[in-house]
């Protein structure tokens, strides 16, 4: 099974993410917003995964659309930790940024696979 870049940087990010947020338990000892955050930021890949494994169109739309509001949500746990002083500007900035670039691709196969339906 060849994997699309979507996927590709969507694994990325849930292994800085997993890393970043066991960095921010272990050293500031922020256990319910790093949760927050390592489900959302893993959940993305994986339902690029499942849609991978679709049965069909709608089944592979309702994946991509999962995973493209998981990105939505992982931008919101990111901005939280920032307010509240929780996370620096160079870790903010690059997963912030790769989680955007990803629901950019996420959001244009969408459009892609809606028109193709109609």
């Amino acid at each position: 099974m060849k994997e699309s870049i979507a996927y590709i940087k969507a694994f990325t990010l849930a292994k800085e993410i997993y890393h970043y947020c066991k960095q921010l338990k272990e050293v500031k000892k922020e256990y319910d917003l790093s949760r927050q955050l390592l489900r959302s930021g893993t959940s993305i890949g994986a339902n690029l995964a499942e849609a991978n494994g679709a049965i069909s169109k709608p089944d592979f739309s309702a994946k991509i659309s999962i995973a493209y509001k998981e990105c939505l949500e992982t931008q919101f746990w990111l901005k939280l930790l920032k307010e509240v002083n929780l996370i620096e500007e160079i870790p903010y900035n690059s997963l912030f940024e790769k989680a955007d670039e990803i629901g950019r691709i996420l959001f244009a196969i969408l459009k892609t696979t809606r028109i193709k339906d109609q």
